[in-house]
């Protein structure tokens, strides 16, 4: 007899044993411990045999709850994405238009997601199946695209640029802090062309000149805009009556 699928265990239609003593492990308490090792050591380091010491049995038993790593990866990443981002309460004291700020506190989140888990950011470029809970923010903002008149393939599109964006400055903040990202990168150039400035005028130009409060340490929200901005231009062409929306600077 076979294993649950990762689709069975993600969507619960794995059938449960009704016979037997009261199991010590549960599949919710193998999920959490295995995400806890993740984001602590890496997902290089975790492994059947790590999980089971972590959690004080034998490796075999893990293997009544799930079939193997691969099937564990799926549970994990829809774990972390338990309670879909609340758009609506989180954006009602916001002057943008809904579905703008909506998407905007989607991105938001989504960034901050995968700076909790970093691991998250090579899984999600992977094939595997969808769980209750990824879809679940795919539905978070996909309804705030409701109204606007695009048709499926470009709400879709429009998240997978937002998510995009926010992977990318995820990845980008692996190394430190993200407030320090750009002081950081400015300190590198300098060391890198201290000696022949005179070669790339235009890049130095750029790193010297000196930012407005708004604009330092704000490229997040800047790609974020930028996506934003394009998007307004699009709805309105399919909106007539709604007018685009003033570029953020």
């Amino acid at each position: 007899m076979t294993g649950p699928t990762a689709l069975e265990l993600l969507w619960g239609t794995q059938q449960r044993p009704k016979r037997g003593p009261k199991p010590s492990l549960s599949l919710e308490r193998i999920v959490a411990e295995a995400i806890g090792l993740a984001d602590s050591e890496g997902l290089e380091q975790l492994s059947m045999q790590r999980l089971a010491e972590r959690l004080g049995c034998a490796k075999m038993a893990l293997y009544r709850y799930v079939p193997g790593k691969a099937e564990l990866i799926s549970l994990m990443l829809d774990g972390t994405m338990a309670g879909a981002p609340d758009l609506v309460a989180a954006t009602k004291d916001s002057a943008e238009e809904p579905w703008r700020a909506r998407l905007r506190a989607w991105a938001v989140a989504t960034f901050e997601w995968q700076r909790a888990h970093p691991w998250t950011l090579a899984v999600i470029l992977n094939s595997r199946p969808f769980g209750p809970n990824e879809i679940g923010w795919f539905e978070a903002a996909l309804a705030a695209l409701a109204d606007t008149g695009l048709n499926g393939p470009e709400r879709l599109d429009t998240l997978v640029l937002l998510s995009g964006h926010a992977r990318t400055l995820a990845q980008a903040a692996l190394g430190g802090q993200t407030g320090d990202l750009e002081e950081g990168m400015a300190h590198q150039f300098t060391q890198a062309v201290a000696a022949r400035a005179g070669d790339f005028p235009h890049t130095l130009a750029a790193f010297s000149e000196q930012a407005t409060p708004e604009s330092r340490d704000n490229a997040l929200h800047f790609g974020i805009d930028r996506i934003l901005d394009g998007l307004a231009a699009l709805i309105a062409t399919r909106n007539p009556e709604i007018q685009p929306v003033q570029p953020h600077r």
